[in-house]
């Protein structure tokens, strides 16, 4: 399995983002994803989670500003980021789980993609 994500860039203080990530394989749909963040100098961050039914779960801090979505056909999840904020700065990674159910611990995912760096200034 190979994660491929993109869409990160250089964003304004309010302005917005949309990660994608592209898996392979062809049981993606029957997997929960999930989408981690680091920034320099601090620990890997749950950020949020789809599980292989669409329901979504969201870290406080990211809640009310930030989407997860799945198109399964495609193979696709996405991460829609609004009204980003400096501390939102950080590379953002996608992960596959090992199950169908969605978790925020990083050690129930086996697959990760290579990150994209999503940096917000002004």
């Amino acid at each position: 399995v190979q994660l491929q994500a993109s869409g990160g860039g250089l964003v304004q203080p309010g302005g917005s983002l949309r990660l994608s990530c592209a898996a392979s394989g062809r049981t993606f749909g029957t997997y929960a994803m999930g989408w981690f963040r680091q920034a320099p100098g601090t620990k890997r961050e749950f950020v949020a989670t789809i599980s292989y039914g669409g329901s979504t779960y969201y870290a406080d801090s990211v809640k009310g500003r930030f989407t997860i979505s799945r198109e399964n056909a495609k193979n696709t999840v996405f991460l829609q980021m609004n009204s980003l904020k400096p501390e939102d700065t950080a590379v953002y990674y996608c992960a596959r789980a090992r199950g169908m159910a969605g978790t925020s611990d990083p050690q129930e995912y086996t697959y990760w993609g290579q990150g994209t760096l999503v940096t917000v200034s002004s």
